[in-house]
Protein backbone atom coordinates (compact mmCIF):
# COMPACT_ATOMS: atom_id res chain seq x y z
CA UNK A 1 0.00 0.00 0.00
CA UNK A 2 1.20 3.54 -1.15
CA UNK A 3 -0.67 6.09 1.05
CA UNK A 4 0.95 9.01 -1.83
CA UNK A 5 -1.27 7.10 -4.77
CA UNK A 6 -4.46 7.13 -5.79
CA UNK A 7 -5.89 3.55 -4.21
CA UNK A 8 -5.47 3.55 -0.92
CA UNK A 9 -7.66 3.69 0.90
CA UNK A 10 -9.29 0.55 -1.06
CA UNK A 11 -6.41 -1.57 -0.06
CA UNK A 12 -6.56 -0.89 3.03
CA UNK A 13 -9.68 -1.53 3.94
CA UNK A 14 -9.04 -4.77 2.14
CA UNK A 15 -6.11 -5.58 3.69
CA UNK A 16 -7.73 -5.08 7.56
CA UNK A 17 -10.95 -6.77 8.84
CA UNK A 18 -12.36 -3.90 10.85
CA UNK A 19 -12.50 -6.74 14.01
CA UNK A 20 -8.72 -5.49 13.59
CA UNK A 21 -9.40 -1.80 13.04
CA UNK A 22 -12.02 -1.28 15.71
CA UNK A 23 -12.99 -4.08 17.79
CA UNK A 24 -9.87 -4.80 19.51
CA UNK A 25 -10.31 -1.69 21.38
CA UNK A 26 -12.61 -2.01 24.31
CA UNK A 27 -13.31 2.03 25.00
CA UNK A 28 -12.72 5.88 23.52
CA UNK A 29 -10.32 6.27 25.86
CA UNK A 30 -8.15 3.10 25.53
CA UNK A 31 -8.45 4.18 21.41
CA UNK A 32 -6.85 7.68 22.36
CA UNK A 33 -3.70 5.79 24.53
CA UNK A 34 -3.22 3.81 21.43
CA UNK A 35 -3.42 6.55 18.88
CA UNK A 36 -1.00 8.86 21.33
CA UNK A 37 1.45 6.14 20.92
CA UNK A 38 1.55 6.88 17.47
CA UNK A 39 2.49 10.23 17.52
CA UNK A 40 -0.66 11.26 15.87
CA UNK A 41 -1.84 13.16 19.07
CA UNK A 42 1.82 15.17 19.19
CA UNK A 43 1.39 15.62 15.58
CA UNK A 44 4.36 13.54 14.92
CA UNK A 45 3.39 9.79 13.38
CA UNK A 46 5.86 7.08 13.81
CA UNK A 47 4.08 4.13 13.54
CA UNK A 48 0.63 3.35 12.45
CA UNK A 49 -2.20 1.32 15.51
CA UNK A 50 -1.95 -1.85 13.63
CA UNK A 51 0.76 -4.21 14.97
CA UNK A 52 1.53 -5.87 11.41
CA UNK A 53 3.18 -3.57 8.73
CA UNK A 54 0.80 -1.50 6.46
CA UNK A 55 3.33 -1.70 3.56
CA UNK A 56 6.41 -3.02 2.03
CA UNK A 57 7.72 0.75 1.83
CA UNK A 58 9.08 2.72 4.37
CA UNK A 59 6.42 5.67 4.86
CA UNK A 60 7.37 8.85 5.59
CA UNK A 61 5.43 11.10 8.24
CA UNK A 62 2.85 12.60 6.62
CA UNK A 63 1.78 9.14 4.96
CA UNK A 64 1.60 7.55 8.49
CA UNK A 65 -0.10 10.72 9.37
CA UNK A 66 -2.85 9.91 6.72
CA UNK A 67 -3.49 6.34 7.86
CA UNK A 68 -3.83 7.45 11.31
CA UNK A 69 -6.50 10.30 10.34
CA UNK A 70 -8.43 7.57 8.33
CA UNK A 71 -7.96 4.95 10.82
CA UNK A 72 -9.25 7.43 13.66
CA UNK A 73 -12.33 8.71 11.65
CA UNK A 74 -13.39 4.75 10.89
CA UNK A 75 -13.15 3.83 14.54
CA UNK A 76 -15.50 6.87 15.37
CA UNK A 77 -17.35 5.90 13.16
CA UNK A 78 -18.15 2.12 13.88
CA UNK A 79 -18.35 2.99 17.59
CA UNK A 80 -21.50 4.55 16.78
CA UNK A 81 -22.87 2.32 13.62
CA UNK A 82 -20.54 -0.89 14.24
CA UNK A 83 -22.92 -2.93 11.58
CA UNK A 84 -22.54 -0.65 8.81
CA UNK A 85 -20.31 -1.22 6.26
CA UNK A 86 -16.95 0.41 5.37
CA UNK A 87 -18.48 1.90 2.17
CA UNK A 88 -21.41 3.80 4.54
CA UNK A 89 -18.13 4.82 6.62
CA UNK A 90 -16.55 6.75 4.00
CA UNK A 91 -19.29 8.26 2.16
CA UNK A 92 -20.20 9.32 5.66
CA UNK A 93 -16.70 10.74 5.86
CA UNK A 94 -17.07 12.65 2.76
CA UNK A 95 -19.99 14.23 3.55
CA UNK A 96 -18.67 15.32 6.87
CA UNK A 97 -15.88 17.04 5.32
CA UNK A 98 -18.05 18.97 2.99
CA UNK A 99 -20.34 20.40 5.56
CA UNK A 100 -17.26 22.10 7.17
CA UNK A 101 -16.15 23.04 3.91
CA UNK A 102 -20.25 24.33 2.76
CA UNK A 103 -20.28 27.64 1.40
CA UNK A 104 -16.59 28.55 2.64
CA UNK A 105 -13.56 29.28 0.45
CA UNK A 106 -11.88 26.21 1.47
CA UNK A 107 -9.52 23.82 -0.33
CA UNK A 108 -12.42 21.66 -1.82
CA UNK A 109 -12.38 24.13 -4.97
CA UNK A 110 -9.29 23.25 -5.70
CA UNK A 111 -10.28 19.39 -5.79
CA UNK A 112 -11.96 17.39 -8.74
CA UNK A 113 -14.26 14.89 -7.45
CA UNK A 114 -15.02 11.18 -8.89
CA UNK A 115 -17.76 8.69 -8.33
CA UNK A 116 -16.00 7.05 -6.32
CA UNK A 117 -15.54 7.79 -2.36
CA UNK A 118 -12.85 6.35 -1.27
CA UNK A 119 -10.66 8.30 -4.01
CA UNK A 120 -12.89 11.45 -2.70
CA UNK A 121 -11.82 10.94 0.90
CA UNK A 122 -8.47 10.58 -0.19
CA UNK A 123 -8.08 13.55 -2.02
CA UNK A 124 -9.86 15.51 0.86
CA UNK A 125 -7.22 14.35 3.30
CA UNK A 126 -4.17 14.82 1.14
CA UNK A 127 -5.74 18.62 1.26
CA UNK A 128 -5.93 18.63 4.85
CA UNK A 129 -2.61 17.89 5.59
CA UNK A 130 -0.95 20.15 3.02
CA UNK A 131 -3.00 23.03 3.00
CA UNK A 132 -5.33 23.19 6.33
CA UNK A 133 -4.24 20.86 8.72
CA UNK A 134 -6.45 21.95 10.73
CA UNK A 135 -10.18 22.91 11.22
CA UNK A 136 -8.85 26.98 11.89
CA UNK A 137 -9.75 28.97 8.54
CA UNK A 138 -7.31 31.72 9.63
CA UNK A 139 -3.51 32.62 9.20
CA UNK A 140 -3.35 30.88 12.75
CA UNK A 141 -3.39 27.62 11.15
CA UNK A 142 -0.14 27.62 9.62
CA UNK A 143 1.51 27.78 13.14
CA UNK A 144 0.20 24.70 14.25
CA UNK A 145 1.22 21.26 13.40
CA UNK A 146 -0.76 18.12 12.56
CA UNK A 147 -1.17 17.93 16.23
CA UNK A 148 -4.38 19.16 16.17
CA UNK A 149 -5.65 17.13 13.05
CA UNK A 150 -7.50 15.35 15.65
CA UNK A 151 -9.50 17.81 15.90
CA UNK A 152 -11.08 16.22 12.92
CA UNK A 153 -11.87 13.08 14.70
CA UNK A 154 -13.61 15.40 17.72
CA UNK A 155 -15.77 17.16 14.77
CA UNK A 156 -16.35 14.38 13.17
CA UNK A 157 -17.91 12.53 16.13
CA UNK A 158 -20.08 15.06 17.30
CA UNK A 159 -21.35 15.19 13.57
CA UNK A 160 -22.30 11.37 13.83
CA UNK A 161 -24.36 12.62 17.14
CA UNK A 162 -25.35 16.25 16.32
CA UNK A 163 -25.25 16.40 12.46
CA UNK A 164 -26.99 20.14 12.21
CA UNK A 165 -24.88 21.52 15.42
CA UNK A 166 -21.43 20.93 13.51
CA UNK A 167 -20.99 24.73 12.72
CA UNK A 168 -21.31 26.03 16.48
CA UNK A 169 -19.36 23.12 18.09
CA UNK A 170 -16.76 23.78 15.81
CA UNK A 171 -16.15 27.61 16.37
CA UNK A 172 -15.77 26.71 20.10
CA UNK A 173 -13.80 23.70 19.66
CA UNK A 174 -10.86 26.29 17.43
CA UNK A 175 -11.83 28.61 20.26
CA UNK A 176 -10.73 26.30 22.66
CA UNK A 177 -7.84 24.96 20.97
CA UNK A 178 -6.16 28.05 20.43
CA UNK A 179 -6.63 29.92 23.67
CA UNK A 180 -5.76 26.59 25.94
CA UNK A 181 -2.41 26.66 23.51
CA UNK A 182 -1.65 30.03 24.30
CA UNK A 183 -2.28 30.07 27.87
CA UNK A 184 -0.18 26.83 28.15
CA UNK A 185 2.77 29.26 26.60
CA UNK A 186 2.16 32.12 28.84
CA UNK A 187 2.32 29.57 31.46
CA UNK A 188 6.41 29.23 31.39
CA UNK A 189 8.32 31.02 33.62
CA UNK A 190 10.90 31.06 31.39
CA UNK A 191 9.78 32.08 27.57
CA UNK A 192 12.04 32.05 25.14
CA UNK A 193 12.09 34.80 21.63
CA UNK A 194 10.10 31.99 19.66
CA UNK A 195 7.56 31.73 22.70
CA UNK A 196 6.88 35.05 22.30
CA UNK A 197 6.89 35.21 18.72
CA UNK A 198 4.26 32.37 18.85
CA UNK A 199 2.22 34.24 21.10
CA UNK A 200 2.16 37.65 19.47
CA UNK A 201 1.45 35.89 16.02
CA UNK A 202 -1.37 33.52 17.70
CA UNK A 203 -2.50 36.12 19.52
CA UNK A 204 -2.82 38.26 15.94
CA UNK A 205 -4.04 36.04 13.22
CA UNK A 206 -6.84 34.00 15.86
CA UNK A 207 -10.73 36.01 15.54
CA UNK A 208 -11.23 34.88 18.67
CA UNK A 209 -10.39 37.31 22.00
CA UNK A 210 -7.40 35.44 23.40
CA UNK A 211 -7.69 36.45 27.39
CA UNK A 212 -5.00 36.36 30.07
CA UNK A 213 -3.41 33.57 32.19
CA UNK A 214 -6.76 33.00 34.01
CA UNK A 215 -8.80 29.50 34.05
CA UNK A 216 -10.74 29.41 36.57
CA UNK A 217 -14.53 29.95 35.94
CA UNK A 218 -13.82 30.77 32.66
CA UNK A 219 -16.83 30.04 30.37
CA UNK A 220 -14.78 27.93 27.92
CA UNK A 221 -13.19 25.51 31.00
CA UNK A 222 -16.99 25.04 32.24
CA UNK A 223 -18.35 23.83 28.77
CA UNK A 224 -15.40 21.34 28.14
CA UNK A 225 -16.60 19.88 31.73
CA UNK A 226 -19.64 18.77 29.82
CA UNK A 227 -18.38 17.76 26.41
CA UNK A 228 -16.69 14.95 24.90
CA UNK A 229 -14.38 13.18 27.37
CA UNK A 230 -11.45 12.98 24.32
CA UNK A 231 -11.62 16.55 23.73
CA UNK A 232 -10.78 17.20 27.74
CA UNK A 233 -8.29 14.38 27.38
CA UNK A 234 -6.63 16.17 24.00
CA UNK A 235 -6.70 19.51 25.55
CA UNK A 236 -4.84 18.45 28.65
CA UNK A 237 -2.42 16.68 26.25
CA UNK A 238 -2.06 19.91 24.00
CA UNK A 239 -1.02 22.02 26.89
CA UNK A 240 1.36 19.42 27.78
CA UNK A 241 2.86 19.85 24.39
CA UNK A 242 3.29 23.69 24.44
CA UNK A 243 4.96 23.68 27.46
CA UNK A 244 7.34 20.69 26.82
CA UNK A 245 8.34 22.02 23.30
CA UNK A 246 12.10 22.49 25.14
CA UNK A 247 11.86 19.21 26.59
CA UNK A 248 11.82 21.14 30.25
CA UNK A 249 9.57 21.31 32.60
CA UNK A 250 9.57 23.70 35.61
CA UNK A 251 7.28 23.26 38.98
CA UNK A 252 5.20 26.73 37.36
CA UNK A 253 4.51 24.98 34.07
CA UNK A 254 3.70 21.38 36.18
CA UNK A 255 1.34 24.17 38.68
CA UNK A 256 -0.34 25.09 35.53
CA UNK A 257 -0.72 21.61 34.28
CA UNK A 258 -2.41 20.14 37.66
CA UNK A 259 -4.48 23.22 37.15
CA UNK A 260 -5.81 22.37 34.22
CA UNK A 261 -5.79 18.83 34.99
CA UNK A 262 -8.23 19.97 37.88
CA UNK A 263 -10.44 22.51 36.55
CA UNK A 264 -11.41 19.25 33.90
CA UNK A 265 -12.46 17.08 36.11
CA UNK A 266 -10.05 14.51 36.19
CA UNK A 267 -8.18 12.77 38.92
CA UNK A 268 -4.98 13.38 40.82
CA UNK A 269 -1.77 12.33 38.95
CA UNK A 270 -3.29 12.61 35.34
CA UNK A 271 -1.04 15.66 34.09
CA UNK A 272 2.10 14.28 35.02
CA UNK A 273 0.82 11.11 33.34
CA UNK A 274 0.23 13.50 30.05
CA UNK A 275 4.01 15.25 30.46
CA UNK A 276 5.27 11.09 31.09
CA UNK A 277 3.85 10.06 28.36
CA UNK A 278 4.86 12.67 26.22
CA UNK A 279 8.66 12.47 27.75
CA UNK A 280 8.65 8.51 26.97
CA UNK A 281 7.79 9.16 23.13
CA UNK A 282 9.87 12.69 22.61
CA UNK A 283 12.99 10.61 24.45
CA UNK A 284 12.56 7.37 22.49
CA UNK A 285 12.27 8.86 19.20
CA UNK A 286 14.54 11.44 19.86
CA UNK A 287 12.76 14.35 18.33
CA UNK A 288 12.23 17.72 19.78
CA UNK A 289 8.04 17.56 19.26
CA UNK A 290 6.61 20.80 18.78
CA UNK A 291 2.61 22.22 18.91
CA UNK A 292 4.00 25.08 17.01
CA UNK A 293 6.20 25.60 13.91
CA UNK A 294 7.25 28.58 12.81
CA UNK A 295 9.68 28.84 9.40
CA UNK A 296 9.66 31.20 6.32
CA UNK A 297 7.27 30.69 4.05
CA UNK A 298 9.88 29.77 1.19
CA UNK A 299 12.20 27.84 3.10
CA UNK A 300 9.33 25.67 4.44
CA UNK A 301 8.16 24.93 0.21
CA UNK A 302 11.54 23.90 -0.27
CA UNK A 303 11.65 22.36 2.07
CA UNK A 304 8.47 20.56 1.53
CA UNK A 305 9.38 20.21 -1.84
CA UNK A 306 12.28 18.50 -1.23
CA UNK A 307 11.13 15.97 0.53
CA UNK A 308 8.59 15.15 -1.90
CA UNK A 309 11.26 14.89 -4.36
CA UNK A 310 13.37 12.67 -2.12
CA UNK A 311 10.72 9.92 -1.74
CA UNK A 312 9.51 9.62 -5.63
CA UNK A 313 13.02 9.40 -6.48
CA UNK A 314 13.98 6.51 -3.77
CA UNK A 315 10.89 4.87 -4.83
CA UNK A 316 11.40 5.06 -8.59
CA UNK A 317 15.18 3.55 -7.96
CA UNK A 318 14.65 0.66 -9.81
CA UNK A 319 13.40 2.51 -13.28
CA UNK A 320 15.96 5.51 -12.84
CA UNK A 321 18.55 3.50 -12.57
CA UNK A 322 17.94 1.33 -16.20
CA UNK A 323 17.15 5.45 -17.34
CA UNK A 324 20.49 5.97 -16.36
CA UNK A 325 22.12 2.58 -17.63
CA UNK A 326 21.82 3.48 -20.49
CA UNK A 327 23.04 6.91 -20.70
CA UNK A 328 26.35 6.54 -21.17
CA UNK A 329 27.34 10.64 -21.28
CA UNK A 330 25.35 11.17 -17.85
CA UNK A 331 27.20 8.82 -16.71
CA UNK A 332 30.42 10.14 -17.02
CA UNK A 333 29.92 13.64 -16.26
CA UNK A 334 28.13 12.91 -13.54
CA UNK A 335 31.07 10.41 -12.50
CA UNK A 336 33.72 13.04 -13.42
CA UNK A 337 31.63 15.16 -11.07
CA UNK A 338 33.07 13.77 -8.02
CA UNK A 339 36.32 14.63 -8.63
CA UNK A 340 36.22 17.91 -10.58
CA UNK A 341 34.15 20.92 -11.41
CA UNK A 342 32.00 20.76 -14.45
CA UNK A 343 31.76 23.05 -17.14
CA UNK A 344 28.86 25.35 -17.69
CA UNK A 345 28.18 23.30 -20.79
CA UNK A 346 28.95 19.80 -18.86
CA UNK A 347 26.40 21.32 -16.45
CA UNK A 348 23.73 22.29 -19.07
CA UNK A 349 24.08 18.64 -20.94
CA UNK A 350 23.75 17.28 -17.24
CA UNK A 351 20.51 19.14 -16.76
CA UNK A 352 18.72 18.85 -20.30
CA UNK A 353 19.47 14.78 -20.22
CA UNK A 354 18.29 14.39 -16.63
CA UNK A 355 15.02 16.80 -17.64
CA UNK A 356 14.55 13.69 -20.39
CA UNK A 357 14.92 10.74 -18.07
CA UNK A 358 11.95 12.87 -15.64
CA UNK A 359 9.84 12.73 -18.55
CA UNK A 360 9.85 9.50 -18.71
CA UNK A 361 8.79 8.14 -15.43
CA UNK A 362 5.64 10.36 -14.52
CA UNK A 363 6.31 10.21 -11.28
CA UNK A 364 9.67 12.63 -11.49
CA UNK A 365 7.34 15.06 -13.37
CA UNK A 366 8.06 17.52 -10.59
CA UNK A 367 11.12 18.42 -12.33
CA UNK A 368 9.52 19.69 -15.16
CA UNK A 369 7.16 21.99 -13.26
CA UNK A 370 8.06 25.88 -13.36
CA UNK A 371 10.93 26.06 -11.14
CA UNK A 372 11.54 22.32 -10.73
CA UNK A 373 15.30 22.22 -12.54
CA UNK A 374 15.67 24.00 -8.78
CA UNK A 375 15.75 20.39 -7.40
CA UNK A 376 17.84 19.18 -9.91
CA UNK A 377 21.06 19.18 -7.33
CA UNK A 378 19.08 17.02 -5.07
CA UNK A 379 17.98 13.93 -7.45
CA UNK A 380 22.00 14.36 -8.57
CA UNK A 381 22.86 14.10 -5.03
CA UNK A 382 20.63 11.11 -4.58
CA UNK A 383 21.38 9.18 -7.85
CA UNK A 384 24.93 7.30 -6.50
CA UNK A 385 22.68 5.74 -3.94
CA UNK A 386 20.58 4.09 -6.95
CA UNK A 387 23.63 2.98 -8.51
CA UNK A 388 26.63 0.37 -7.84
CA UNK A 389 29.01 1.25 -5.25
CA UNK A 390 31.75 1.37 -7.94
CA UNK A 391 29.90 4.55 -9.67
CA UNK A 392 31.74 6.59 -7.13
CA UNK A 393 34.56 5.37 -5.71
CA UNK A 394 35.08 8.61 -3.64
CA UNK A 395 32.37 7.81 -1.33
CA UNK A 396 32.89 7.60 1.94
CA UNK A 397 30.32 5.16 3.87
CA UNK A 398 28.89 6.64 7.16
Amino acid sequence: MNPSSSGWIHKFINEFEKKELVASYESSSIFYSSLKNTGFIYGFSIKTLLSEPVSRLQLTKEELTKINLFHSLLFIYFAKHPNHSFASAIKEMVAFYKKIEKGKPGFFQKLSFTTSSAENLEKIISARLHESNVLIKTEVASLFTYALLFGDVLAFQHYLEHPKDLKSYIEILEETLVQFSIWALQSKHKKTKYDLLVIEMVSDATPYEITSHTLKDHPLVSQLLHRNPLERLFVLDLCSLAVWDDKKLDSVELDFLNQISDELGFSKGQAEQSIETLKEFSVSNAQKIKLFEYAHPVKHLYKQSSETVKLLILRNKSRLSRELDQSGELLKLLSQSTIRELSSEEKSKVKVQLLDICKTIPSLTIFLLPGGSLLLPLLVKLIPKLLPSAFNENQVDD
